[in-house]
């Protein structure tokens, strides 16, 4: 059943929770996995694009709101899923990209993003003005993160009532682990406080309420706390809901909101079905499926480097190894070690930062040249065993390696779409 954003808190009322899951990629194969996953579940699909990797002005992917939005789309109509199902967020909305620059050059392109996210037919907005800029601290205080945010929301509905587009819903709040995961191992992360989740809220109120915008702040579905999850380059911090109670319980006093639980990454069924019950239903979800999507390039390129003659000693991820080291800036600061524990994180780490490669020119011609070789192949059930053993279904067939792709997404958002529609009664 398609799934409105404004039905999540009603429905934690009811004692009926449901959550949706936020796929964060630009990755076409994932938002093709995403989208494909819609069409046969009937489930919401809710994609959301980050203010670095999207906005006004090209972001890192080179695509402006409106040319994400029209990628969606064009893959929407190719899988059969329809627009109704879809809805559009974006992600981390504010000054970031241009935090090196004074607070108020930064804040008029957070406007202009922000405006731009609107007129595309973007509906869900997490306004993150949280981050110092020029000559400010790195973090802000409640006050100045809630003016800011009301700034933008302003800039947010103008732009939705010059089109006459729906007026957005917004996220608020900030407290939410590194994007991408952690540097290193860890072993605990505290949830948020009680207290200052209280704070937050009531100090968002208010100054929505100051600046005449208090039917903006209607339309707020939730607030980003941390619930106590993480994942970093080698291991994943599990939710233990015994430690998120008395957070979870402010909800019981918000009774229109929800709280928007960022990393779940990693995490399996039952840490997320717990998420959803407990009144986190708003479930990103990024890294993991950049991971397993290259989990199963690289299984394939094992396959075809066992399979056929000419194709070569794993060339995938050999060139995938010279183009991150040729341009380290996505990964060098992020994973720490000698050279040889560089090159395992390079590939492997669950931050998956190789994920900022893959639109690479010689990487898009690597993985082609892998698709174009195994396409119509017949792999041997022994085959698939060694290098993928979930996918024995496509073995011994003409293989479709887009497809198996595809699908190997779809079994991490399986997990998802399950914690999504907890059985009644639990919780």
């Amino acid at each position: 059943m398609t799934l409105r954003l404004d039905d999540l808190a009603r429905l934690r009322r009811e004692g009926r929770p449901r959550g949706i899951t936020s796929v964060c990629s630009a990755h076409p194969l994932v938002l093709r996995a995403a989208l494909r996953h819609g069409a046969a579940t009937g489930a919401t699909v809710l994609i959301e694009a980050t203010c670095n990797q999207v906005n006004h002005q090209g972001g890192y992917t080179g695509m402006t709101p409106r040319d994400f939005a029209a990628l969606v789309r064009r893959i929407a109509a190719e899988e059969g899923c329809p627009a109704t199902r879809i809805v559009l967020g974006g992600d981390h909305l504010g000054p970031n990209p241009w935090r090196t620059q004074p607070a108020e050059v930064a804040m008029a392109e957070a406007e202009r993003m922000v405006a731009a996210y609107v007129t595309a037919g973007f509906h869900k907005i997490h306004l993150d003005a949280s981050m110092g800029c020029a000559g400010e601290p790195d973090a802000l205080d409640d006050a100045t993160t809630a003016s800011r945010a009301a700034r933008l929301a302003r800039a947010a509905d103008t732009a939705a009532q010059a089109v006459g587009a729906a007026m957005p819903r917004f996220v608020m709040g900030t407290e939410v682990p590194p994007p991408g995961g952690a540097d290193h191992a860890l072993d605990f992360v505290e949830p948020t406080a009680p207290e200052a989740a209280r704070r937050t809220i009531a100090v968002h109120r208010a100054v929505f309420a100051r600046e005449g915008l208090s039917d903006a702040f209607g339309r707020v579905l939730g607030f980003v706390v941390q619930p106590g999850v993480e994942f970093g380059n080698h291991n994943v911090i599990r939710y233990d809901r015994s430690r998120a109670q008395a957070l979870a319980r402010i909800l019981d006093d918000e009774p229109g909101l929800v709280f928007e639980a960022h990393s779940t990454d990693y995490q399996g069924s039952g840490p997320l079905s717990d998420l959803v019950c407990d009144g986190f239903p708003i479930l990103k979800v990024g890294p993991e499926l950049t991971f397993v999507l290259r989990e199963a390039l690289y299984a394939l390129d094992l396959i075809a480097s066992d399979l056929l003659p000419g194709y070569g000693d794993r060339p995938l991820i050999a060139i995938m190894e010279r183009i991150m080291r040729e341009a380290p800036a996505h990964w060098q600061r992020h994973y720490p070690g000698d050279p040889a524990e560089q090159h395992v994180l390079r590939h492997y780490s669950l931050s998956d930062r190789i994920r900022y490669y893959w639109p690479e020119p010689a990487a898009a011609q690597a993985v082609g040249t892998l698709l174009a070789a195994l396409h119509g192949q017949r792999v041997p059930l022994p085959l698939i065993w060694q290098h993928m053993p979930a996918a024995e279904p496509f073995a011994d067939r003409p293989l479709d390696p887009s497809a198996l792709l595809v699908w190997r997404v779809g079994r991490s958002l399986d997990a998802y779409h399950a914690a999504c529609n907890p059985e009644p009664g639990k919780g």
